[in-house]
């Protein structure tokens, strides 16, 4: 009898504690804070695209655009991803490269699509980098490298305007941390697999880029850094992937992939 109430008074003052704690929480403070981080989000996310947009060249060949949108819009609409959070620019690039911007800004360059084997592996990056968008890691690593109250006042236009530089350099030349890419790629498969795309070339790019890694490809330098270590993503992408799609529909035709590739060269 004993040992029961003192089970019970031990309960009784884990749940007191529980509550005395969950009521010193300024509900309304993290509220408005995370309301704050989101206006900052896409505020930043617009500044940077203008600023970056200036010194570069977008691609004006309706196939290219349209056909690139479409996957955009395949893997949004098979995940119940809001196509309007995802503004797609697509630059005359030479670079193997994509990435993202604060506020849902997805970029990606003509030297990718070029380089692209199908456009099945074109889906698998443009996937990696909707993940990174959606599970908010563009703006994890910015709050942790360059701190939420610095880019709160670049925001608002009260900041170092340097340091807008410094961001976008950061954003399309250098790599989040092993747990972020992972998640990043295992995403990536997920949305693929909703929307019935085959996800196994995202891992056939993954390999031919850890060749390039050995061969110090310059065309590859851009996306390397970005994106390490690609041999053994490609080991566990594949492990992952499995035939979790045995019937995948095409996500553009053969004559479609090829006039875009041609167009791009």
């Amino acid at each position: 009898m004993k040992k029961l109430l003192l089970a019970l008074v031990i309960l009784v003052a884990v749940f007191a504690g529980i509550w005395y704690a969950l009521s010193r929480v300024d509900w309304i403070k993290l509220f408005k804070l995370e309301q704050a981080t989101e206006k900052t989000e896409k505020k930043l996310g617009d500044l940077l695209w203008e600023t970056y947009s200036r010194n570069e060249t977008e691609v004006e060949d309706p196939l290219v655009r349209k056909s690139v949108d479409s996957l955009v819009t395949r893997i949004c609409k098979a995940n119940g991803i809001d196509r309007n959070s995802i503004q797609l620019h697509v630059f005359e690039k030479s670079e193997v490269n994509a990435f993202a911007f604060p506020g849902g800004h997805l970029t990606v360059f003509t030297g990718l699509i070029r380089d692209m084997e199908n456009p099945e592996e074109l889906t698998g990056v443009i996937s990696h980098e909707i993940a990174h968008i959606r599970l908010k890691h563009v703006m994890k690593k910015l709050t942790k490298e360059i701190g939420l109250s610095v880019l709160i006042s670049i925001a608002t236009g009260t900041g170092d305007g340097a340091v807008i530089g410094e961001i976008i350099k950061m954003l399309s030349s250098t790599a989040f941390d092993r747990r972020l890419e992972k998640q990043a790629d295992l995403a990536a498969i997920d949305y693929m697999v909703k929307a019935n795309v085959d996800p196994l070339p995202l891992a056939d790019f993954m390999e031919r880029l850890a060749d390039k890694e050995e061969a110090k490809a310059s065309e590859y330098l851009s996306w390397m850094s970005t994106h390490p270590e690609s041999g053994a993503r490609a080991v566990y992408i594949r492990e992952y992937a499995g035939k979790k799609v045995s019937d995948p529909d095409p996500v553009l035709s053969a004559g479609t992939w090829k006039k875009i590739r041609e167009s791009v060269k």
